[in-house]
């Protein structure tokens, strides 16, 4: 027999009801449920946060009512943590700029060292105007017999610095007179507007490198050399317009091979600065950056960048204590503890470091002490 549809409907429905309903109260308790999970956790983190309003509170009023009574300890750990910083950051220091060496010998143990190895003719140092060499513009009082010629003789340079850092017309000199005295041989310019170390160095018949080398010059912007108006610009060898230059750059042997000295020359150019007592080493410079070779045999204990002073340099350790040192290169040829020979090309010559121009800064040194490399070149 058939059982109407109405009917088979009506008797699905009564068997599944009782399913739907168990199912619904499941949800309904699962919903409930995280309900009350929310609302838990909602009061717990308001309470949490309640607590923590009230213990901050009272930390904040009990250090503002004993501010100060910690400062001593304060400083006392971090004086510490500066001594602690000193004693493991100076060996890393040291590393980075190996071309620091500080004289570790007295007095007499040096002159004793070096008295074996070394001979007098290799210890004058003729450019060298005195042992502590003074970068700042003195006043000087005139006394009965003295002259222009024996002031820039005193002060060790010339008597046309003089008369221009004084605006002298005659040489006529009068006791009780003040007189400027500058730090080198050359001009005191006080920069105007739209001066620049180029400018200047053209002006007055100098470098600009001989500006820069000089310690006592500073810059606004170590990176371009720019100058504040209204400063003091110290140009060694500097003239004024209408006077002759000092001297003439003199060319460096077109070579690099031979030398009948204990160094041979490192590259090729002219000479654009000589050693002075500032500036204790030899500028070759040379437009068409030319190689750059070992001044003798040796082997490489430098050999790397820095943003600042030598650029990238090189140098070599040579038997006897002795060293040379090759700055502001533009490329790098050889590693630390590689040997080279005499004339073995180790860079090339370019603009880095503290430099206005592509040269090579030359420095001879004996024991870390600098020495006039013209002495050694021959």
């Amino acid at each position: 027999m058939k059982i109407p549809a109405i009917t088979f409907f009506r008797s699905y429905r009564l068997r599944t009801k009782p399913l739907q309903t168990k199912l619904g109260g499941f949800f309904q308790e699962v919903q409930d449920w995280l309900r009350f999970l929310y609302y838990y956790f909602q009061k717990r983190i308001v309470k949490g946060a309640v607590h923590f309003e009230n213990i901050k509170d009272v930390l904040v009023d009990l250090l503002l009512v004993k501010r100060g009574r910690y400062s001593k300890h304060f400083l006392n750990i971090s004086f510490l943590f500066l001594v602690a910083g000193a004693i493991v950051g100076g060996p890393v220091i040291a590393d980075y700029y190996p071309t620091v060496h500080p004289n570790t010998f007295a007095a007499e143990d040096y002159a004793a060292n070096t008295s074996s190895s070394l001979s007098q003719q290799d210890l004058t140092t003729t450019t060298v105007v005195s042992d502590k060499p003074r970068f700042d513009i003195i006043d000087y009082e005139v006394v009965k017999g003295d002259t222009l010629a024996s002031i820039a003789d005193k002060f060790g340079i010339s008597v046309d610095t003089i008369k221009w850092a004084n605006s002298l017309k005659t040489e006529m000199l009068i006791p009780g007179q003040s007189l400027r005295i500058p730090p080198v041989t050359g001009i005191v310019a006080k920069v105007a507007p739209g001066d620049t170390i180029y400018s200047l160095a053209k002006k007055y018949k100098s470098d600009a490198q001989k500006i820069v080398n000089f310690p006592a010059n500073d810059f606004a912007d170590l990176d371009t050399f720019a100058l504040n108006v209204g400063q003091t610009l110290f140009i060694p060898d500097g003239v004024m317009p209408d006077a002759a230059p000092i001297y003439q750059p003199a060319p460096v042997p077109q070579f690099i091979a031979g030398g009948g000295g204990k160094f041979m020359w490192p590259t090729q150019g002219v000479i654009t600065q000589y050693p002075v007592s500032y500036h204790m080493a030899v500028d070759i410079a040379n437009p068409s950056a030319p190689p750059v070779a070992a001044a003798g045999d040796g082997v490489i204990s430098y050999a790397g960048c820095i943003t600042t002073g030598y650029g990238c340099h090189i140098i070599i350790n040579h038997d006897g204590g002795y060293q040379t040192l090759y700055a502001h290169l533009q490329a790098i040829y050889v590693k630390v503890g590689q040997s080279v020979s005499r004339g073995q090309v180790i860079g090339k010559m370019g603009s880095t470091g503290r430099s206005t121009g592509t040269h090579t800064h030359f420095e001879v040194r004996l024991n870390g002490v600098l020495l006039n490399p013209l002495n050694f070149l021959k």
